[in-house]
């Protein structure tokens, strides 16, 4: 019997798991979701069930986030080109994000709702240099003042557009959010650009395989995420349209899979004018 009451406080129900464990779960899904189903073990408690689904997946998504265009820009750098990709697609969706990150910030909206977002942001910016970078004519691999021009100056615009948006001042709430509102046409046409280059050239050319399909599950992750966590038409309306397009990107990849372009090689559309990357 002596020994039963050295035991039993050891497997009290409301210490389960140790803090280290605890604590991060309890931040995670709050305390009354903790308590329902890790203390009380309430597996029916469907409200709570779909909230730490939505959280898991919302840090899925974050972590994923961190390295979906890495291998992007490591086929650019070990190919040394940028064809089939397009620059007005990556500035499009570069902006938009960039106006949709400040929005998450301002509207103080959980980390795992909007977390991806700052990883896409910033590998947006460094394959839009890149872009500029390969996208030179052949041979001119030297970095001149109109190059070094190029690169500082579209920097520097999508760092003061983030900082400004962030400053009420200047950006009042009711034109954030409509600059948001207008994120959706704006990530919509970003994506138009480079399906129709795949379509086009009947290839996806240096269109990252792995980038594609995260992307595509990440957003319509995110759709379930959003209807969880965040009561606002227009993060879901934009989500879904997001997956769908991106849904027609990844059945692209599916049909032109290891095909050569037909006529002449994809490339990377800087500006207005169309420079091959060879």
């Amino acid at each position: 019997m002596k020994y039963c009451l050295i035991v039993l406080p050891i497997f009290d129900k409301k210490n389960l798991l140790p803090p280290f464990l605890r604590d991060p779960l309890v931040a995670l899904v709050g305390s009354t979701c903790y308590e329902s189903l890790v203390e009380d073990f309430q597996l029916t408690d469907t409200q709570c069930l779909k909230y730490a689904l939505s959280k898991a997946l919302g840090l899925g998504i974050v972590f994923g986030s961190a390295v979906i265009k890495v291998p992007q820009m490591i086929t650019i750098m070990t190919r040394r080109s940028v064809k089939g990709l397009s620059l007005v697609s990556y500035y499009l969706e570069t902006y938009a994000y960039i106006i949709i990150l400040a929005y998450n910030i301002r509207q103080q909206n959980p980390f795992s709702t909007y977390g991806e977002v700052v990883f896409i942001v910033s590998q947006n910016v460094l394959i839009t240099l890149m872009i500029f970078w390969y996208g030179r004519p052949a041979g001119a691999m030297q970095l001149d003042k109109s190059m070094a021009w190029t690169l500082c100056s579209n920097l520097v615009a999508f760092l003061s557009s983030f900082f400004i948006l962030l400053l009420p001042s200047w950006v009042p709430y009711w034109l954030l959010a409509t600059l948001y509102a207008s994120t959706i046409p704006i990530i919509l046409a970003s994506k138009i650009p480079q399906i129709y280059s795949n379509y086009r050239h009947q290839s996806t050319g240096q269109l990252s395989v792995f980038a594609v399909l995260n992307y595509f599950a990440g957003t319509t992750a995110r759709v379930f995420t959003t209807l969880a966590e965040i009561d606002d038409p227009l993060m879901l309306t934009g989500t879904i349209l997001a997956s769908l397009l991106n849904g027609v990107l990844v059945f692209q990849v599916y049909l032109y899979w290891n095909k050569q372009p037909g006529g002449s090689a994809p490339s990377a559309d800087i500006g207005t004018a169309t420079v091959k990357a060879d």
